[in-house]
């Protein structure tokens, strides 16, 4: 069973399950929090991926040389992994907060719109004095209705 003496895979698995536990003192000294949970959540200090495929190249580099070809693409591998977890899985979570928020916003307003009609007449029209300027959320929603409206109506009409 070779897989028992391949270096480089178990430093890597043992690199993830390191930087994934420790995780949770670490946030306990920065914060505060008792939170075991990060173990099985991605993000967060440090980055187990990061440590996945510094750990791989590592091992390949002490075992194979180098300037052995293996290590070359384990580099650029690893490379690749960094870059892709500092810029498009950080962007797709900052865009995630986002939508967390909208929805939010989104429920809420829904249950305003509720509850309108049960409001008395000066509620509402010193509700509406608020109503003068918009809220984010009604901004995005407004331009998405914009751009949606336009498409549908150039495909109809061109």
């Amino acid at each position: 069973m070779e897989i028992f003496s391949n270096f480089p895979l178990w430093a890597s698995l043992f690199a993830i399950v390191f930087a994934q536990l420790v995780k949770i003192p670490i946030q306990f000294i920065a914060m505060r929090e008792f939170n075991p949970g990060l173990a099985f959540a991605t993000g967060g200090m440090p980055s187990s991926h990061s440590a996945a495929v510094t750990a791989l190249a590592t091992g390949i580099g002490l075992q194979e040389g180098l300037g052995s070809n293996i290590f070359a693409l384990a580099c650029v591998f690893a490379i690749i992994v960094m870059f892709d977890s500092t810029g498009v899985r950080r962007q797709a979570g900052e865009q995630a907060i986002m939508l967390n928020q909208l929805l939010k916003d989104f429920s809420h307003f829904v249950e305003e719109a509720r509850l309108w009609n049960s409001k008395a007449e000066y509620q509402k029209r010193e509700e509406l004095k608020e109503l003068l300027g918009h809220q984010p959320i009604e901004v995005f929603f407004g331009g998405l209705t914009g751009i949606l409206l336009t498409i549908v109506l150039h495909t109809l009409l061109f």
